[in-house]
């Protein structure tokens, strides 16, 4: 490939398909999640970093040699990876004696850090340490948000986009009932995120729809919010904007009320209805009997009666 001018263009096949593959969408593909740990890396932040790979999997990459970088110092080695991967989500594990345990979630836009927000791993239960059957590798799981902070507080507000943003997965068109067996369930009480993943249990109820129960699978989290860095308004909007090839065009005389039914208003011309066809019904029709009576009585010379 050789560059010109600011723009590459590709001297073969392979590097046109290349880029063609990376080029603007109007529909992404999913989103890739990198995942690494830095310098210092205890034994709990290198087997969380496995088991929320094991969630992700298979549209995350896995660096499994230490990379020394710090996230909220210098983001270009971040960078440098998220656009040689395409990846426009990360985590980062780290360890040290001022902030132990340390994960740093976060997503990119257009190759540069939009969002970080650094927890705090205070217990960790790993996925091995819980004996019960696991969900298959890609299922696709159910996030439930649970606390008041998650609605009052910016900060929560804006983890809790990076968090939907991190473990969505890819965006499904039909749900069948048998593929809803996954649950991450997220609570925000008193400055603590608890996180918990659980599989779902579809038992017979003697209806129709089957009792459901929740069995939990791991890993499980206490989580503690350090550090943040958010995006400024304008950038956020600007990450959240459409093409306009993908905003519905609006309809012209088409309104609906608050039950959601849906009105049409149309325009016509002035119509005569002394033209206008009616159906026709056998049962309106006139017998051939009563035509002649009614052709005779026509017909016939009227009798004016004078009184004298």
């Amino acid at each position: 490939m050789t560059q010109l001018d600011g723009v590459i263009k590709p001297k073969t096949k392979r590097s046109k398909r290349f880029l063609d593959r990376r080029a603007p969408k109007l529909t992404e593909d999913v989103k890739t999640t990198m995942i690494m740990k830095g310098g210092n890396a205890s034994q709990t932040v290198t087997q969380a970093l496995k088991d929320i790979y094991s969630l992700k999997k298979p549209n995350a990459v896995l660096y499994k040699k230490k990379n020394i970088t710090r996230p909220f110092e210098d983001s270009t080695s971040l960078e440098f990876f998220s656009k040689k991967t395409d990846c426009s989500l990360f985590l980062f594990g780290s360890h040290n004696k001022k902030r132990p345990n340390n994960l740093i979630f976060g997503r990119m836009f257009d190759f540069h850090v939009l969002d970080m927000v650094e927890l705090g791993v205070e217990k960790y239960v790993a996925l091995s340490e819980i004996k019960n059957s696991k969900c298959p590798e890609g299922t696709k799981p159910m996030l439930v948000f649970a606390g008041e902070a998650f609605d009052t507080d910016n900060e929560h507000k804006r983890l809790k986009s990076l968090l939907i943003d991190f473990f969505r997965g890819p965006t499904a068109s039909a749900v069948r009932l048998a593929g809803l067996e996954h649950v991450l369930h997220f609570t925000a009480l008193d400055g603590k995120i608890y996180m918990r993943s659980y599989r779902c249990v579809l038992k017979k109820s003697g209806c129709r729809t089957p009792r459901i129960e929740l069995e939990e699978m791991g890993p499980s989290f206490d989580l503690v919010l350090r550090r943040t860095h958010l995006a400024s308004d304008d950038l956020y909007k600007l990450a959240h904007r459409k093409p306009k090839a993908l905003k519905a065009k609006k309809k012209k005389n088409i309104s609906h009320n608050v039950f959601g039914t849906k009105f049409g208003r149309v325009h016509m011309q002035k119509q005569d209805l002394a033209k206008l066809q009616t159906r026709k019904m056998k049962g309106l029709r006139k017998r051939r009997g009563d035509v002649v009576a009614e052709d005779q009585d026509a017909q016939a010379p009227k009798v004016v009666k004078v009184d004298s």
